[in-house]
């Protein structure tokens, strides 16, 4: 791969996708400039040894964006989440992300890959509507760009202390149908998709893809966990009143999930563009298994 000889600005350079990127971006060989608030962390700190140029950023303080922007080819964008008790905070997110573009614009960047979530239906719920007016302002800027639309991610598995998701006393509890195939998407494999939009702009301008690996019913997916750990692991489905106990943006998914069908990602065409695009199971081969064992131990 040939990436750009001036820096890709990757942001959330501490975080999931963003960490993976950069790293992904730094093993192939660009020159990547991450943004950290803090760059005392450990993963701030994992970045710089393996080659990346710290900046200090924060999407709340615009000149720090655009110092960090300077001599900037590409940018890698996923603005921090805007989720609080009271649901997410739409014009909070959406401003996030439509300031660095505009910052992006003014900086001279040439590229724009951006990272939101994939969509069930064209509603604005459940975390969509900041995301899509991003993609708005990616679409308008008159950059090239890509947009990447993961569904969940595997690495869920491992979160611990939330209501759904993760798993707790051999038990996964979801909002999903049981029976019905559940699209994911191994972190790893949205950083390739941007790694391969940064090495070949040209190819990938333009494209809004529905990004994911695997499409396995959660109860499928339980029995694999167990194969894997080497322990009990059963799919809890809740039902529409539970979820409505939660809240009302998790009730939205539980009834969108079944009334639209899903996520929608083309996995055979993706795989053709990224032939190691990872399924459930050779994710928990290569890391899921060692990761979920240390922290379903701990």
């Amino acid at each position: 791969m040939s990436f750009p000889q001036n820096p890709i600005l990757v942001t959330g350079a501490t975080g999931k996708q963003g960490g993976a990127t950069a790293h992904r971006l730094l093993a192939g060989g660009a020159v990547v400039r991450a943004l950290v608030r803090d760059e005392s962390t450990a993963a701030a700190q994992a970045l710089a040894a393996a080659g990346a140029e710290l900046v200090i950023g924060d999407f709340d303080r615009p000149d720090t964006l655009a110092a960090a922007l300077t001599g900037v080819q590409a940018v890698f964008l996923v603005p921090p989440a805007a989720y609080e008790a009271g649901g997410w905070d739409v014009e909070l997110e959406a401003g996030r992300g439509a300031l660095l573009v505009d910052l992006a614009r003014a900086a001279g960047v040439d590229q724009l890959v951006f990272t939101g979530i994939a969509s069930m239906s064209d509603d604005d719920n459940w975390g969509t509507g900041g995301k899509r007016r991003i993609e708005q302002a990616v679409l308008t800027s008159g950059l090239r760009y890509t947009i990447l639309r993961p569904v969940r991610f595997m690495e869920n598995y491992l979160l611990q202390g939330f209501p759904v998701d993760g798993i707790h006393n051999g038990v996964h509890r979801h909002l999903f149908p049981a029976d019905r195939p559940l699209q994911m998407i191994a972190v790893a494999d949205v950083a390739e998709f941007a790694v391969l939009a940064f090495a070949d702009p040209d190819r990938f301008h333009g494209l809004i893809l529905e990004i994911a690996g695997a499409a396995i019913q959660p109860t499928e997916a339980a029995a694999l966990i167990s194969a894997h750990i080497g322990r009990p692991v059963r799919y809890q489905e809740l039902t529409e009143a539970e979820a409505e106990a939660i809240g009302p943006e998790i009730a939205d998914v539980w009834r969108r999930s079944r009334h639209t069908g899903g996520w929608h990602a083309d996995i055979h065409a993706l795989r053709a563009v990224h032939p190691g695009l990872m399924s459930l199971e050779s994710w928990l081969a290569a890391t899921g298994s060692a990761q979920l064992k240390a922290v379903l131990s701990s």
